[in-house]
């Protein structure tokens, strides 16, 4: 929908949307690795599907993330398939704490990559970043992703380039 001609992979995508989740759920008090794992587990129905958009849900619906997983998981071990099925349901059900911390690092993930993209030139992005923006529930999650917005993406960078040019001058001062 945005133009892009090389998007994140859903690994990619899981992957950091793993670690933000458990910097929400330390944030929040809620358990980070519980978090994290949920968020490992909570697109793994797009290894099927490929990520349907909301415009390609009207045409095409995805199927119920449970019972995709449900089919994914046949011929597992039972134990492993039943742990699997309880972390999409639990994702899915968005009641534990744990659940709403993984959701808002998948939108704010999103929000993430809408603003690597906007900033690589797909000005389509931008609807992305607010849809993305606006879902997030937590106090955490609204906070990161307001500090995001008033960044560049690459502020980050450009101070860690900083410090280490002043480290390497002679007689130079750190950078506060």
């Amino acid at each position: 929908m945005a133009g892009v001609r090389d998007p994140e992979s859903v690994a990619e995508h899981s992957w950091r949307t793993s670690l933000i989740a458990s910097i929400i759920a330390k944030l929040e008090g809620a358990d980070p690795a519980r978090a994290a794992f949920l968020a490992v587990w909570h697109d793994t129905q797009e290894t099927r599907t490929g990520d349907v958009n909301h415009l390609g849900k009207k045409y095409a619906p995805a199927g119920a993330p449970q019972r995709m997983t449900a089919d994914q998981m046949a011929g597992m071990p039972g134990a492993l398939a039943s742990t699997i099925r309880d972390l999409v349901a639990e994702y899915e059900g968005k009641e534990s704490p744990e659940a709403i911390c993984a959701r808002d690092a998948d939108k704010l993930e999103c929000m993430l990559q809408g603003i690597e993209y906007k900033s690589q030139g797909y000005e389509n992005a931008q609807r992305w970043i607010d849809n993305s923006r606006a879902r997030i529930t937590t106090g955490t999650g609204r906070r990161l992703a307001d500090e995001l917005l008033a960044q560049g993406t690459l502020d980050c960078l450009r101070t860690a380039l900083g410090e280490a040019e002043t480290q390497t001058r002679p007689g130079a001062r750190p950078t506060p």
